[in-house]
């Protein structure tokens, strides 16, 4: 009998696609999520007047390493704001599509960035949402305790609660499925890992470092959230800190 990893990799074989929602003249998905516009939204300093120290780039390659233990140090905003515009930058917006720092299948940049963040300067601690492209956050839940429920989610991984900022990459499903059907859940995992690749490689510059997490409980970290788990879930999780 197959294993359910293997039939997933079978069945997502291009012989077995039905036609997708583009080929059978469906409305494209918006270019991103919504959200609740009557949240707290937190101006990021913008990428053109973001001053960071560069980094040359195989140092950064051949020092990445997964660091679970931070100092006490807080990112601030600006730190906060480079991290992102490396992982999920917007720099060119279209009708059709958003142009980003990363690469994505058909540059349908179908994930969404949410932020748990624990020590950042003058930003309360608790879940925010990135707005790619508005670039800024907007306030999600800072509920005492949301760092506790997240180590919980994330198999009591007790460096989550000790980092900065935990990122939490979520999928919106049919952004991605819209243009290659039942094939673009691999290529959802694929963008994940080019997001997370650039904030190891990103977070050098800010004296940072990072660990990727793929343990944790899909429905209890979907709840967190308030996901449904099906057409958005969440599919990567990180921790970034300064380095002690």
């Amino acid at each position: 009998m197959n294993s359910i990893g293997i039939e997933f990799m079978e069945k997502t074989k291009f012989q077995y696609l039905d036609r997708s929602g583009q080929s059978n003249n469906l409305p494209q998905p918006p270019l991103e999520a919504k959200y609740d516009a009557t949240r707290p939204i937190i101006d990021l300093t913008m990428p053109g007047k973001i001053k960071i120290r560069s980094l040359d780039l195989r140092q950064a390659i051949e020092g990445r390493r997964s660091i679970r233990n931070y100092s006490q140090q807080p990112l601030t905003i600006e730190e906060l704001s480079y991290l992102l515009w490396v992982t999920q930058g917007v720099v060119q917006v279209t009708p059709g599509a958003t142009f980003r720092n990363v690469p994505s299948a058909g540059a349908r940049h179908a994930l969404i960035t949410y932020l748990l963040i624990n020590n950042v300067r003058d930003v309360q601690d608790g879940i925010y949402r990135f707005l790619a492209i508005d670039h800024k956050l907007v306030e999600i839940n800072t509920d005492t305790g949301i760092a506790d429920r997240a180590v919980e989610g994330c198999l009591g991984q007790d460096f989550i609660r000790k980092s900065a900022v935990t990122v939490i990459w979520v999928a919106d499903a049919y952004r991605m499925k819209w243009r290659y059907g039942e094939r673009g859940y691999r290529y959802l995992h694929l963008d994940a890992g080019h997001a997370c690749q650039n904030l190891y490689l990103g977070a050098g510059s800010v004296d940072c470092g990072v660990c990727a997490i793929g343990a944790f409980s899909d429905d209890d970290m979907n709840e967190l959230l308030g996901l449904d788990g099906m057409e958005q879930f969440i599919i990567y999780v990180a921790t970034v800190g300064k380095i002690k």
